[in-house]
Order: structure tokens, then sequence, then C-alpha cells
């Protein structure tokens, strides 16, 4: 009897893997679209809310930094990594901030408002999948990219 690729050793491993690297990806398309209709549909037609983009660019590196900086083995948190977790929720509120800001400023309608709200909420749900699922020092660790 011939051995099936489930006999393979870190085959499920590598499924599981793949299935999160599915879900992260309809995940991320999933805000960038509720982000790109709040954008560009035209009772809205503004692109000011495109600004938030460099936010979930800044969003993971502190985060980042902080994890090649700090050694994982002491159990006590430490004050680098509090810092980076206090500067990405930063990163985090203000581009929750920004769209209420414009519009309150009248650049963008209400409607685009929330559109861009529903997208934050999405991408950095993704984010934080994207940590939890390959955040672990493992085979499939993201530090090993």
């Amino acid at each position: 009897m011939s051995p099936g690729l489930a006999d393979i050793p870190n085959f499920r491993a590598f499924l599981g893997i793949k299935e999160a690297l599915i879900s992260l990806s309809f995940g991320g398309a999933i805000g960038l679209m509720f982000l790109m209709l709040g954008c560009a549909l035209p009772i809205y037609n503004q692109y000011w809310p495109l600004f938030v983009l460099f936010f979930y660019i800044l969003s993971p590196i502190p985060y980042c930094i902080a994890r090649r900086l700090v050694d994982d083995t002491d159990a006590m948190s430490n004050a680098c990594k509090e810092l980076a977790i206090f500067l990405t929720t930063g990163v985090v509120v203000s581009a929750f901030g920004l769209p209420v800001v414009f519009a309150r400023a009248h650049l963008i309608e209400w409607g685009a408002c929330a559109l861009v709200l529903t997208g934050n909420t999405v991408i950095f749900a993704t984010i934080l999948g994207f940590f939890l699922v390959f955040g672990s020092n493992d085979d499939f660790s993201w530090q090993q990219w």
C-alpha cells in the first residue's frame, strides 16, 4: 500500500497554514473592498479615506521591531514590548479616528466614513489574525521570511 499525502510529516500543518493564508487573503480583500467603496462610489467620490492605507502599513512595524529586539524566553513582560503594543494601539486608534475627523470636517460623507470604518475593522482583524497564526516560533513562523 503506497503512502498517502496525509502520511507525509507536517502535511496536516501545511494544510492548516494554506487555509489560514487563504482566509487572511480573503479578509484583506474584503477590507480593501469596503475602503474602495467608501472612496469610489459615485455618491461619495472623495479619495481622502485612502490615507488610512498608511496606518495599515505602519501598524505592524513597532511590534515586528520589538519581536526582533526582545528575547521571548522571559515570562515577564518588558518595556520594549509594551511600548511597541502602545505605539501599535496609537496607530490603530488613529486609523479609526481619521475618517471620523474627515466626516466632521465635511471632506467625506458619513456613509463613506461608515464604509471606511468597516474596512478598518476587517483589515485590522486580518492583521491580528496574521500575527496569531504566524506569530509562534515554529516551522511556519513569519520571522523566517
